[in-house]
């Protein structure tokens, strides 16, 4: 919920504790209505009206945003948000098997993937579509987990950005582990250095594999920026019934440091990750990013979100819309007039008619590319399954044609 006084236990002698782990409906709305959302302690560069508010920490991580890169970061959202809706709409005429929505989550995987450098690492949960794009891999590689025809085909090295992970928070293990890597060779220290991002949902925090990945990460100073991103529901449970603290302040636990950003900005994402990995790849140690956004659309779309949340709720977070702000800075502004949107949104049609064609017409993979890619190095014993398969497979045809 936007108000944190709703979910937050206060230290000894600060206030009440919290009322109830289920708010009730006059409660929600009045918390929904505070204008900044998640509180005070937010970092906010862009209001949801578009005005710009200066920082004395952070603005000279975005100094290098001018007018074309602000106008980059707009088209990117725009483009990854109209290739989310045309995937969801192909789940939906059986083109694909699930699909993980992003709707209101564009400014937070825009901003912290744009502050990546080539030599970083990005391992993501299930949900990162649009850090994805900013990684450069192709829309299209998606489709074919979604489609269920591969697990992810692109090259997650010269990327930079790792296959998806479906078990929740098991990626926050691999990414510890991928960083204290970068530790022990050596590749941190500098400007230069290497860094390792991962990204989960607030759901995750209450999984054991995210908080061990939190210690060992502290204990080794792994070059690492934990991104949570808190959409306000894990599946159809509220934060407040997970933790009685903002979640960036489970950081200090750890010894690390926590910062909470308005995810629905994409310039405070872009300066906060940006700070958090720089603190990373000169040696400081990891840091927790809590990205305040809300989730839009459904968990999955095999969830039904009207049965646990309120309309009202969606409402609101439709004024805090993180493409909107960007287009009203940049019109106020006079960086973009209408003929530059329009230009976008055909552009952002084109891709996602593209995508629908290729989805359309994707080849289904042989029977054999099940067993391809399992191992480095070739294995005698997966090779004799394999054999073994297509063998029983060719029993059938072999059937038939009698």
């Amino acid at each position: 919920m936007p108000s944190p006084e709703q979910w937050t236990h206060p230290e000894p002698g600060e206030g009440p504790a919290a009322q109830a782990a289920q708010p009730s409906r006059e409660q929600v709305i009045a918390g929904l209505r505070n204008t900044d959302a998640g509180g005070a302690e937010v970092t906010q560069l862009l209001t949801p009206e578009g005005e710009r508010i200066a920082s004395p920490q952070f603005d000279r991580y975005i100094s290098d945003v001018d007018p074309e890169a602000l106008r980059g970061l707009y088209r990117d959202m725009v483009l990854v948000r109209r290739a989310d809706r045309e995937a969801n709409a192909m789940q939906r005429q059986g083109q694909l098997g699930i699909w993980v929505p992003l709707l209101g989550q564009e400014a937070a995987q825009v901003g912290s993937g744009r502050a990546l450098k080539p030599q970083d690492m990005a391992f993501p949960s299930y949900r990162e579509h649009g850090v994805a794009y900013t990684r450069g891999v192709d829309f299209k590689e998606l489709l074919g987990i979604f489609r269920c025809t591969d697990h992810g085909g692109w090259d997650f090295q010269a990327h930079g950005f790792h296959p998806y992970t479906i078990v929740i928070g098991n990626q926050v293990l691999n990414a510890a582990g991928y960083a204290m890597g970068q530790k022990f060779e050596g590749k941190v220290g500098d400007d230069d250095g290497e860094a390792t991002i991962v990204y989960f949902g607030d759901g995750a925090t209450s999984q054991g594999d995210v908080h061990e990945g939190f210690v060992w990460a502290a204990v080794y100073d792994a070059p690492l920026v934990f991104f949570c991103q808190n959409n306000q529901w894990a599946i159809s449970e509220p934060t407040e019934r997970q933790s009685r603290l903002p979640l960036y302040q489970r950081a200090r636990g750890y010894g690390f440091p926590g910062i909470r950003v308005d995810g629905n900005d994409v310039l405070a994402c872009l300066a906060v990750t940006r700070w958090a990995l720089e603190e990373c790849r000169h040696g400081n140690g990891p840091v927790l990013i809590e990205a305040f956004t809300y989730r839009m659309d459904a968990h999955t779309t095999t969830d039904d979100p009207t049965r646990y949340r309120l309309s009202d709720e969606l409402e609101v977070w439709k004024h805090k819309d993180p493409i909107e702000r960007v287009r009203v800075h940049l019109a106020r502004s006079g960086f973009a007039d209408q003929a530059w949107f329009e230009q976008i949104q055909a552009e952002a049609d084109a891709f996602a008619a593209d995508l629908r064609e290729f989805c359309f017409n994707m080849p289904e993979p042989p029977p054999e590319r099940v067993f391809a890619n399992v191992y480095a190095e070739p294995s005698p014993v997966l090779d004799a399954q394999r054999d073994e398969y297509l063998s029983y497979l060719a029993g059938f045809v072999e059937a038939g044609e009698r």
